[in-house]
């Protein structure tokens, strides 16, 4: 069985592929590759046993170029995850392929980011490196079993103090909600004293991605003080990035935000609300999530055949070397630091 390589971005079975495949996700799409390749210069490539005219397998990846972190194919970059859209035979196949051919390019490693890691796993070649807690809300059930299931005090009654300060929600994506979203995220990063993404990255996702991105915010009296940004693809809604003031975090506005979310999301007929990976050790963050009412499940990230002698200036001592020399640069900086560093951090 042979393995072939396409290009997602030009290939016209991609996306016809994407929109019927079971497992597909928004992270699949080439709108969302486009986003990656225009805003990175990240190269989107896709590896198949399929030869012709119709697509029945595919995994795909990004090539990237680092002088810090190396070359490497990382499926997905900036992505929570990235099925493989494939049986295991295919898989076994793809994966022999990038054996015999990436390392000869000079690959540090191959890197696979799943929802399911069953089909990777057994892979002898194939070890998992990182594990994330992912959680998700069923939307098929009924709206007022969705509200009795968050939180009384953490969810609940915070929804209820938004609706008493007469909080002004509006979702959309237009210029000046992403410019009110960006002004948030920079507050936000500045909190946890790391550079918010290139702006020409949420830019991109408005342009390419059209009216599957979606800017929800809220405001008192007409000052914005909290935002998420959600995706859409098939039946499934997804919490990618969320931001707001801290000085207004008594009123309530993020969990009002997610509860306008999730009933919006049932008045479409959407059935899964994707709340994205955390790290284990962001204890807050998966507290919120589950008092939600949302369900985790652990998500592992693979590599293949990572070389013996990898640089020790990984993506976390990246990470690390930011948060220390963030908290010694002056906040105006932030935005230009982002702009360097986040291609090299896919």
């Amino acid at each position: 069985m042979a393995v072939y390589e396409l290009d997602p971005l030009t290939d016209p079975r991609w996306s016809e592929f994407v929109i019927q495949h079971a497992d597909s996700t928004i992270f699949h799409t080439k709108d969302w590759l486009t986003s990656l390749h225009h805003t990175y210069g990240y190269q989107p490539i896709a590896l198949t046993t399929s030869k012709g005219p119709e697509l029945n397998n595919a995994i795909v990846f990004c090539k990237i170029k680092s002088s810090l972190t190396g070359k490497r194919l990382v499926s997905l970059p900036f992505s929570d995850h990235c099925q493989p859209l494939a049986d295991q035979d295919a898989i076994n196949m793809i994966v022999q392929h990038l054996q015999s051919h990436s390392y000869a390019k000079g690959m540090k490693y191959v890197e696979f980011r799943p929802l399911e890691g069953d089909k990777l796993s057994c892979i002898a070649s194939i070890t998992g490196t990182e594990h994330f807690c992912f959680q998700s809300i069923n939307l098929r059930k009924d709206i007022a079993i969705l509200y009795r299931g968050m939180h009384e005090s953490c969810i609940r009654r915070k929804i209820k103090r938004a609706e008493k300060e007469q909080l002004f929600y509006e979702g959309g994506s237009s210029e000046r909600l992403l410019r009110n979203f960006r002004y948030l995220f920079l507050l936000t990063r500045r909190r946890h004293r790391l550079p918010p993404p290139p702006a020409s990255w949420f830019n991109n996702l408005a342009h390419f991605l059209g009216n599957r991105l979606k800017i929800h915010m809220v405001s008192k009296n007409d000052k914005p003080i909290a935002s998420i940004l959600t995706l859409t693809h098939r039946d499934t809604i997804v919490y990618k990035y969320g931001c707001s003031d801290s000085s207004f975090s008594n009123l309530g506005g993020t969990p009002y935000l997610f509860w306008k979310v999730i009933q919006q999301a049932k008045e479409t007929g959407l059935t899964e609300f994707d709340l994205g990976r955390s790290d284990y050790e962001d204890d807050g963050l998966i507290a919120f999530k589950e008092h939600l009412g949302a369900i985790a499940k652990n998500i592992t990230y693979f590599r293949g055949s990572p070389l013996k002698n990898e640089s020790s200036f990984s993506k976390t001592g990246v990470a690390s070397l930011m948060r220390y020399t963030l908290s010694r640069l002056p906040d105006p900086l932030l935005a230009g630091v982002g702009n360097i560093l986040y291609r090299h951090m896919g």
